[in-house]
């Protein structure tokens, strides 16, 4: 978890390469729904181009089928849940062993966002500080354009974080009470990542109890 611009994309293609999990994007699955037109990516297209969030119940119907399919194994899933609805029925599904939430000051966010890019059909992202495309205004892979949205913008990002706070707000105190939040500030992802990286590790290497066994970080 965390608001837009603090590295949860990051942060989770390196627990996933470093711990061998596999990584579910709930945004990726959104993309793969719509580009495959089916009967759920339609519906979930008319919120997006309206630029309004899922609403619960579509995302749900979406996103639980496809967790069910991969029970068995451990993965780290980033994108889902926003919200307190969707964080039950995620609860009621499968036991968590962790959520991670990045806490990032504004000013960083704002920074971060200023210079964000993105490749609408993959979601691949850009950062022209820290992680230019090779070709500028390209993507690496397919050497499509890339586009700057407008909700990246400080006036529009104000208004997303206050909206982030509301929603995210009861999900985090929701898996505070259930005692499996872990928090981490910072203003660089390279510095926070080690500190995430240890408790990782430690949770790893902490023998799970035959009920816990195949569920998830």
């Amino acid at each position: 978890m965390g608001p837009p611009g603090s590295g949860k994309g990051t942060i989770s293609r390196r627990i996933a390469q470093s711990f061998g999990l596999q990584y579910l994007s709930s945004g990726h699955y959104l993309r793969e729904c719509i580009a495959a037109n089916t009967e759920a990516g339609v519906l979930v297209k008319t919120y997006v181009e309206r630029g309004m969030l899922v609403p619960d119940h579509v995302m749900t119907r979406l996103m639980l089928p496809r967790l069910e399919q991969v029970i068995g194994h451990s993965w780290l899933l980033d994108g889902f849940p926003r919200t307190l609805p969707q964080a039950r029925e995620l609860n009621n599904l499968c036991q968590l062993d962790m959520v991670i939430n990045l806490t990032v000051p504004f000013e960083t966010l704002k920074d971060r966002l200023s210079e964000r890019w993105v490749h609408p059909a993959s979601g691949r992202v850009y950062n022209m500080g820290f992680n230019p495309p090779l070709v500028e205004g390209r993507d690496d892979i397919t050497g499509e354009p890339l586009i700057h949205h407008d909700d990246d913008k400080p006036e529009a990002l104000m208004a997303r974080l206050r909206i982030y706070k509301d929603v995210a707000k009861p999900v985090i105190d929701f898996y505070k009470s259930l005692g499996i939040l872990h928090s981490f500030s910072g203003t660089d992802t390279d510095r926070i990542w080690p500190y995430i990286n240890t408790v990782l590790t430690n949770k790893m290497d902490t023998p799970h109890s035959d009920a816990r066994q195949t569920q998830t970080p």
